[in-house]
């Protein structure tokens, strides 16, 4: 992934207060139930999220500092609508082991994640067989994972990995925008907007661990 670099963002970043930088102040932080989205991007979602469902924790999870900069603004620039619930870490999605506990998640969102469509690369994508065996360690018994894309090839691939992962599928769409029962709770994100507006279909599937039952 290419990404314009914005020049001082590390530094700006790291003195953000919406910033967590390690277990420690993660765990100070962290209320439950505790929703976390890999892959935040500009942190629309997790924003609009935390507005919306004040008695919950967000936590939003980015690994370059030229994304995470946009989320750090856009809080920083909202003053009397400010939720006071949502924190980021900048860190890659392998390394959640330095600032989460095992089991302490209750939702966890992927949304529009790198495709990485070379075959060579498919263990990069978060829902490989890798990925969602990781991201089970993190989950609480009764947790779900919502993933959201407009990728094809990568929603058909997660929907070939979960069972391998250990996981049930509680809900698949392979067109969000037209099931206006799901619609009714839906916060979108800045590329679900720009690709739904370009005529996009935008695919969907919720899973949970085998375990929960």
């Amino acid at each position: 992934m290419r990404l314009k670099h914005i020049p001082g963002c590390e530094e700006e970043v790291a003195k953000s207060p919406f910033v967590l930088h390690d277990r420690e102040e993660v765990q100070k932080y962290i209320k439950t139930p505790l929703y976390v989205e890999i892959g935040m991007g500009k942190g629309r979602f997790i924003i609009d999220n935390a507005k919306r469902y004040p008695d919950i924790c967000f936590v939003g999870i980015e690994m370059y500092e030229s994304v995470m900069i946009k989320a750090t603004r856009r809080l920083d620039e909202m003053t009397e609508d400010r939720p006071d619930n949502v924190r980021f870490i900048r860190c890659d999605a392998l390394d959640i082991k330095d600032y989460l506990l095992p089991g302490s998640i209750d939702r966890l969102y992927l949304n529009f994640s790198d495709p990485w469509p070379k075959k060579r690369h498919a263990k990069r994508r978060l829902v490989s067989e890798r990925f969602l065996v990781l991201f089970r360690e993190y989950l609480k018994k009764d947790a779900v994972i919502e993933f959201k894309t407009d990728n094809k090839d990568l929603f058909e691939f997660g929907l070939e990995e979960y069972e391998k992962a250990g996981y049930e599928l509680l809900y698949c769409t392979r067109d969000l925008h037209a099931d206006s029962e799901a619609m009714k709770d839906n916060i979108m994100t800045e590329y679900e907007q720009k690709f739904s507006e370009k005529g996009n279909r935008i695919f969907k599937f919720i899973i949970r661990p085998l375990s929960a039952l």
